[in-house]
This record gives C-alpha cells, structure tokens and sequence, in this order.
C-alpha cells in the first residue's frame, strides 16, 4: 500500500510543476509514465533478485530506494529530479511487488489472493488523496507529502527487518539482463484469458491517476488540490470495498463483474464529459471503481490458483507487467495528444471509448472460454 501511495503521490502536483516549471502537459505525464515503464524494467529484469539476496535484503533495498526517490522529489527544482526519481521509484517498485504479493498470499491462501487485489487500489487512493489534503492545508506544498511518505517507510522498514525472515538464497551463476517473466504451464491459459481484462482495468486507473485532476479542474474551475483527487480517490476506494464485498465470489464470476462495471463506467464518464456534469464524472468513477476491484481480483485469483510457492513470485510478476502496460499506455498516448493542442476533454472521451472496446472484448474472451469450461465438464 505505501509503495503504491508513494507512486500516487507525485499526481495532485503534475499541473502545479508544469505551471512552475514552464513544461507541457506531455512532461507530465511523461513523468507519470517513467514509473510505469521502471516497474516493468524491475519487474522483467530484477524479480530474481529476490532468489540470490532473500526476500528480506530485496524489500529493505526497494523500500531504500523509494526512500531516496521521494527525498529527490522534495529537492526538486526541474523535471529532471522528477524523471529520475520517478524511475527509481518504479523499478524499486518492480523488485518488491512480485515479492510482496507472493507473501501475501503464501500466508494466508484465501485472503491473500484478497490482500494482494486490494492493496494497489487502497495504496493508490489513499496516496493521491492524502496528497491532495497537504497541498491543499499544510506548509509545503510540494514536500509535506514525501516527507510524510517517506517517515513510513522508514518505519516499514524496522518492522520488515525485524518480522520477516531471512530466506534461504540460491547461488545464481549469472544475474544477467535476460529479461524473465515465468507463466508456468498449468497457468498459462488462465494467464492469456485474463492478460486482456488486466491491462483494461489498470488502463483505467491510469486514466484517472493520470488525466482526472486535470479533468476535474476543466469541469471545475479553482478545484483545490484534494478536490482534484477525488475522482482518483472515488475509484480506487470503492474498488477496495468490492475487493473485500466478492472475496467469496467465484474466479471468473468476479471478472465478469469486473467488466460489466468497467463498461458500465465507461460509459457514464463519456457522459459526464459530454455534459460537463462534475457530479456525474463522480459516480462515474464509483461505478469504475466498481469494475476496477474485482476486474484486478479475479484474474489474480484465476492465474495463480494451484501455484507453487517457488513459482507464484515470478507468476505475479508477469501479471504486474500487463498490469503496468496498460497503466503507462492510458498515461502517455493522452498526453501526446493534448500537447499537440486536442482539447483534454476530447481526448479523454477517446479514451475512454477505447477502453470500453476492449473492455467488451476482454468479456466476450472471458465468457467463451467460462462457456467452454462448463461445457467440459459436463
């Protein structure tokens, strides 16, 4: 959760960066996306790290090196720190992110499948909204909230030190820049099944992370800075709650669900934007985050039902891949768009059109293949 609100943080702050800095809408969100590709460098080139060191040195170094990210941003006086920052946090991220969630659910196999979904979101929001509070209220407003951050992880770190375990570590003959993204066989299927609906419902989260406080301040003029994360906020907090409210729910009836609400949220903010309507962009993305929760829950539970111990980090890691994706996919392309003068409102109906297609074909893959399924069987 706190590396996921440690990415979030930087968002509120894009437009007030931009403005100081004399920068683009492309730089932002530019900014934005070098997270998203750091994660997949760490995620594809670093996971086994975890294999050589032990899951404990891993977590401290990723949480270290969030630590000095955030310390960068709070020095910042250009986009370059922001930059470089940005990819530290992104492949500290990598690193951690198979690994903790191969923890979560290593220990409790029923709610850490729940635990490991849930967790990205209630980061994520928190991180923008708490952000957006401390631009808004306390002094500094562009280092409180790293300062704040960066105290937890700290703190996080004591407690990773003194609770987990020093794993056992295994001689690996050559750390080479081979990129790795393990599916064992028993899981491929459901892997490939379930890759389309991954990268929709976190293009969506990248959609509001990246585009929504800028919307919300188009729809709203003078919005104050937690204002403008409440959409990202709204999303990502009923995501959560339905995380939690279909844990018992089977696999790929949570996804189906995922979808239609994901649609069905689409569809509202398209309409929200048509009509300028703040309030209904705002129940737009409760209903997103209605598809967001177990769009992200169920393929996580569906790819790694049956795995091994040994395999599940490497596994996880290739779902945060296409999970990170269709994250920075949602950022950037939006970007590039507005800064060769679309208008942002425009752009983001696109935008949203396009998810809603693949969203509908994500669907039509995953009731097929639940279709065939039921049909073996019988």
């Amino acid at each position: 959760m706190l590396f996921l609100a440690s990415a979030n943080a930087p968002s509120p702050l894009y437009q007030t960066y931009e403005s100081a800095w004399h920068a683009s809408a492309l730089i932002g969100t530019i900014a934005f996306a070098t997270y998203a590709v750091a994660v997949i460098g760490g995620l594809l080139w670093l996971d086994r790290l975890s294999e050589r060191f032990g899951r404990r040195a891993v977590l401290l170094t990723s949480i270290g090196g969030q630590v000095i990210a955030l310390a960068m941003f709070t020095l910042a006086g250009s986009f370059v720190p922001i930059f470089i920052g940005r990819a530290l946090q992104g492949l500290a991220s990598g690193v951690a992110f198979g690994t903790l969630s191969a923890l979560m659910i290593e220990s409790d196999k029923e709610r850490g499948p729940i635990a490991s979904a849930a967790s990205p979101g209630t980061g994520s929001g928190i991180g923008a909204l708490l952000s957006g509070f401390l631009i808004q209220y306390a002094p500094g407003p562009t280092h409180t909230i790293y300062l704040v951050l960066a105290s937890i992880l700290l703190a996080q770190g004591v407690l990773v030190l003194r609770l987990l375990p020093d794993t056992g570590r295994q001689p690996i003959a050559v750390l080479s820049l081979k990129p790795r993204v393990a599916v064992p066989p028993h899981a491929r299927a459901a892997f490939i099944r379930c890759a389309p609906v991954v990268f929709v419902v976190w293009g969506l989260s990248g959609f509001y992370a990246a585009l929504s406080p800028a919307l919300l301040r188009a729809l709203v003029p003078g919005a104050s800075g937690w204002q403008s994360a409440l959409p990202l906020f709204t999303l990502l907090g009923t995501a959560t709650v339905m995380t939690v409210a279909l844990r018992h729910v089977g696999g790929r009836a949570v996804t189906i669900v995922g979808l239609l609400m994901t649609l069905a949220g689409l569809g509202v903010t398209v309409a929200a934007l048509a009509l300028s309507s703040v309030g209904l962009y705002l129940a737009a993305g409760v209903i997103a985050g209605m598809g967001y929760g177990p769009g992200f829950q169920g393929p996580i539970r569906l790819v790694t039902a049956g795995s091994s111990d040994r395999d599940r980090p490497a596994l996880m890691a290739a779902v945060f891949v296409v999970a990170y994706l269709g994250l920075g996919a949602a950022a950037i392309v939006p970007g590039a768009l507005t800064s060769v003068g679309i208008p942002l409102t425009r752009v983001a109906a696109g935008l949203a059109i396009v998810l809603a297609v693949l969203s509908a074909a994500a669907l039509v893959t995953v009731v097929r293949a639940t279709g065939k399924v039921e049909s073996d069987a019988d």
